[in-house]
C-alpha cells in the first residue's frame, strides 16, 4: 500500500512509524499526532505541548473500528451508542469509556478516552495510510495559538517539523466535545 500513498503521506506515515510526532490539518486547526500505541511517542508529544499527563488525549480515527480497540462500548447502551454514531463522521468529540486495557498515557487520570471519527478527508486518510488512530491536540506551544496554517504551525514548532500540507477544513473552532453516557456538552464546538 506504501508505494501507492503519495509521497508526502508515504514520509508522514514513515514518521509515525518511527515514533515521530506530526502536525496534520483538522476541522479547525492543525493538530499535532503521534502513534497512540507509543508511550515514547506519546510522552515526546506531551513534552512539545508541556501538557500533563493526567488531562488524557483526544484520539481522531478514519472509522468506528479503528477506535474500538481502546474502548469499551459494552458499557453503552443502544441508544447512547446511536446518538454517538449520529454525529460520526464528523467534527463532534465524544467522551466513552474506555477498555482497561488502554493506556494510560491516552486517558489520564480517568477512565475514558475522548474519540472523534473525522470526515474531513486529509485527516481520514492519515489516519487510513497509517492503518489506526492518532493522538489529537492542537498543533501549538502552550502559550500560543493553535496553528492553522502548515506555516504558522513550522512557525511555532520549526522548518523541519513533519507537516501535512493540506490546509484546514475551514471550522472557526475546534471540535464540540460531549460525553457519550449523557450526551452532555463538555466543549462547545
Amino acid at each position: 500500500m506504501k508505494n501507492n500513498q503519495p509521497p508526502a503521506l508515504a514520509g508522514l506515515v514513515d514518521a509515525l512509524r518511527q515514533g515521530r510526532v506530526v502536525a496534520y490539518p483538522t476541522e479547525a486547526v492543525f493538530g499535532l499526532g503521534c502513534d497512540p500505541d507509543s508511550e515514547a511517542a506519546v510522552q515526546a508529544l506531551l513534552a512539545l505541548k508541556q501538557r500533563p499527563w493526567t488531562k488524557g488525549l483526544i484520539l481522531i480515527a478514519a472509522d468506528y473500528q479503528q477506535l474500538s480497540p481502546y474502548i469499551d462500548d459494552t458499557a453503552l447502551t443502544p441508544q447512547q451508542l446511536e446518538r454517538v454514531f449520529a454525529h460520526w463522521p464528523g467534527p463532534v468529540t465524544w467522551v466513552m469509556p474506555a477498555r482497561p486495557a488502554t493506556p494510560r498515557w491516552l486517558t489520564g487520570q480517568f477512565a475514558t478516552l475522548a474519540v472523534r471519527v473525522t470526515a474531513y478527508e486529509p485527516a481520514r486518510r492519515l489516519c487510513l495510510a497509517f492503518g489506526k488512530p492518532l493522538v489529537s491536540t492542537s498543533a501549538n506551544l502552550t502559550g500560543y495559538p493553535p496553528g492553522r496554517t502548515a506555516a504558522e504551525v513550522r512557525q511555532q514548532l520549526g522548518d523541519n517539523f513533519p507537516v501535512m500540507e493540506d490546509p484546514v477544513e475551514g471550522r472557526l473552532n475546534p471540535s464540540e466535545i460531549r460525553d457519550a453516557l449523557t450526551g452532555g456538552l463538555i466543549r462547545q464546538g
